[in-house]
């Protein structure tokens, strides 16, 4: 099996709502990218409940009809 490298892609507006300063947002980011680059990301993960993930896709696909 080959390991398949990950891809981050940000949905433009995701962090607009964000309650932080950019200095801490950059972090967090750099945070997440350094994860997704060691293989950690997923040992540091927590699963979302179904229907939180539910109400999370249909949110997504509200953004997607607006654009």
């Amino acid at each position: 099996m080959t390991d398949k490298k990950l891809k981050l892609e940000i949905v433009p507006g995701a962090f607009d709502n964000f309650d932080g300063t950019q200095e801490e947002l950059d972090e967090m980011m750099a945070a997440i990218k350094q994860m997704m680059e060691d293989g950690t990301l997923f040992e540091n993960s927590t699963a979302v409940p179904p229907e939180e993930a539910e109400l999370i896709w249909q949110r997504l696909g509200n953004i997607k009809d607006r654009q």
